[in-house]
């Protein structure tokens, strides 16, 4: 894989520092593909996060949202005494991030059939929203109407 440096974005940009944090931290990261996971687009401003987590009860995961940071972590304690033959359903700990944009905000998570679904919604801030700005007559077209008449 290919490294950048960001070293002359960084001197002729202003305000993009965490886009370049993510850029710098998903480029170092090792990825690891536990739990599998799905990221759906359910409408506009709407999504969904799907994790596959078959072998933990929901008293065993913990969904921390954060500052832009999405983090899903499981507890799984040593309680089972099973002596396994065989073991396919792996239900090691786990920590997973997610970053998410800015006013994206987490809404539910429900747990069901070993899938957890974390519902999201970006909700912009009607301050933040595009606004249409009414253009009134000024004071010097009112004056040049005066001197033609």
């Amino acid at each position: 894989m290919r490294t950048y440096d960001f070293a002359p974005l960084w001197r002729s940009t202003i305000g993009f520092d965490r886009l370049f944090d993510l850029l710098d931290e998903t480029q170092h990261r090792t990825e690891d593909n536990y739990p599998p996971y799905n990221i759906e687009r359910l409408g506009e401003d709407r999504y969904q996060i799907s994790l596959a987590l078959a072998g933990f009860n929901p008293d065993e995961i913990a969904v921390t949202a954060e500052q832009n940071v999405l983090t899903v972590e499981s507890r799984k304690g040593d309680k089972d005494q099973h002596q396994y033959l065989y073991q396919g359903i792996s239900a090691r700990p786990f920590k997973r991030q997610f970053n998410l944009a800015d006013y994206v905000q987490v809404k539910t998570a429900t747990f069901d059939n070993g899938l957890l679904r974390i519902e999201l919604v970006r909700e912009i801030p009607e301050t933040m929203k595009p606004r249409r700005i009414a253009i009134g007559a000024g004071a010097s077209s009112s004056q040049i109407m005066q001197k033609a008449a």
